[in-house]
């Protein structure tokens, strides 16, 4: 699938790790290090504008290696950026940790994965189906 991108940051443009990847890694485009205490979220610009495909969403998730080490995490994964948004992926950073966290400029610091979805109709009913597992 092709998507357009505009690249605003001093850093390449993000790609896909290895040929089985799913997501591809966002970096920080700040200018100075970032210090986030204990508890406190930062919203992390990427320097990144994309036009997705209808009936695409790209989703932005934690790095494993962040969040287990440092207790980094993303505050609303996943984060949703729209088919129709056109504004500049931002990350909202959160540290869960007992410990300041330094964010560099141009650090990996989520994920983000490219997927399709459907939109539903809803069919309003008075009882739905009965199934082994039920409530």
């Amino acid at each position: 699938m092709k998507v357009k991108i505009v690249n605003r940051s001093a850093y390449p443009t993000p790609a896909y790790a290895t040929a089985q990847s799913a997501g591809m890694d966002l970096k920080a485009d700040i200018k100075e290090p970032l210090t986030l205490a204990p508890l406190e979220r930062a919203l992390v610009p990427t320097g990144l504008y994309i036009a997705l495909p209808e009936g695409t969403e790209a989703q932005v998730r934690p790095r494993s290696g962040l969040a287990a080490k440092h207790g980094i995490s993303v505050l609303n994964a996943p984060g949703t950026i729209d088919a129709d948004y056109r504004g500049e992926i931002k990350v909202i950073l959160v540290n869960l940790s007992n410990e300041s966290f330094v964010v560099n400029p141009g650090e990996r610091i989520a994920q983000m994965v490219v997927a399709r979805y459907e939109q539903v109709e809803w069919d309003e009913v008075e009882l739905l189906d009965e199934t082994d597992r039920g409530e």
